[in-house]
């Protein structure tokens, strides 16, 4: 019985076609560019895609490995367009033609497989270079998120979501990084409608808490769960009957001692303090996947208020799409 690779295949023609030059379109030239992943390069240029492109485009970013075995005709069938819209979309997003797309695809699975098969660590020593650096503290994010997706207990965020789509008032307490997640938090529940307001001066947040009341809920962003000015302001806030969340690296630390409601990451410490950057991701990731879930309980408001916002800020945005090209002009009746 032959043997199967588990790594895409590419043809003979596909390499010789990849290797002529190409008078149109921007090619990966540089060494930096061949390394880059397509999916990476694809994800930051759909937003100015047309929209036919952006159908290609997703599906490449659905099953990268199997269009890397595909015929363009199967792709442009699996996107309903043409194969000539599969053309320009390769042009588009810099890889010249569609067989170049597929080893492209092929040899950034192949990567992927290799990234996933050892364990970068996450210490970085002075005889590290910039590239090991990269590598290393992309992996320790990625790991943070992917663990803290894994652990996080389903049912305590769905109870923390119900309880915030409900209160009359959300504040959100934290310090140092922690302050940058909290007023992300905030951002985000006051885009779709939601009283919500974020603090990180220690009196300040005494203050707001002081004031809460049942109905209300407070949450205290701590990596470490020992940060004593937002353990200070979430007792407070219980003491004056709010609702209080702890979001936290470590479940037994002081803070989730005044926490009704406790969610965790798991992100790790590393040399220099790369695990204060990969906390603040896995931090980020749990609040999108509350106040997605908060917004799906308002999901017409929520919608309603996405839109006024946006179109709110529309005027200040210059007239050209993510990649460059102009956007075309809007004709009055």
């Amino acid at each position: 019985m032959p043997m199967v690779s588990n790594f895409p295949t590419v043809s003979d023609a596909d390499l010789a076609t990849a290797s002529a030059p190409s008078d149109t379109g921007t090619m990966l030239t540089s060494a930096h560019d061949a390394d880059t992943s397509p999916l990476v390069r694809i994800r930051s240029l759909l937003p100015g895609l047309a929209r036919a492109e952006q159908r290609v485009a997703q599906v490449v970013l659905d099953a990268p490995s199997s269009v890397a075995r595909r015929s363009i005709t199967e792709v442009a069938l699996a996107a309903h367009t043409s194969e000539t819209t599969v053309t320009r979309f390769c042009k588009a997003v810099g890889v010249g033609g569609y067989p170049q797309l597929r080893i492209a695809l092929a040899a950034d699975t192949a990567r992927s497989e290799a990234r996933s098969s050892r364990n970068l660590g996450g210490e970085i020593s002075t005889e590290d270079d910039l590239a090991s650096v990269i590598s290393k503290v992309s992996f320790a994010d990625a790991r943070a998120v992917e663990e803290t997706a894994e652990q996080i207990d389903v049912a305590t965020l769905q109870t923390v979501i119900n309880i915030v789509a409900g209160a009359g008032r959300v504040d959100v307490y934290g310090v140092g990084a922690s302050a940058f997640v909290a007023a992300d938090l905030q951002q985000k529940l006051h885009r779709i409608g939601r009283i919500s307001f974020a603090w990180s001066d220690t009196h300040i947040m005494l203050t707001s808490a002081a004031v809460l009341s049942p109905g209300d809920v407070a949450v205290g962003i701590s990596h470490t769960g020992a940060t004593t000015d937002t353990v200070e302001a979430l007792r407070v806030a219980r003491e004056h009957g709010a609702i209080t969340v702890a979001l936290t690296n470590f479940p037994r630390s002081p803070i989730t001692e005044v926490a009704d409601h406790v969610l965790t990451t798991a992100a790790r410490e590393t040399t220099f303090r790369s695990g204060a950057t990969a906390s603040r991701i896995a931090q980020l990731t749990v609040i999108d996947c509350l106040f997605i879930g908060v917004a799906q309980q308002h999901m017409d408001a929520a919608v309603n208020a996405l839109d006024a916002t946006r179109d709110a800020v529309g005027s200040h945005r210059l007239g050209v799409r993510p990649d460059g090209r102009r956007r075309p002009r809007e004709t009055g009746k």
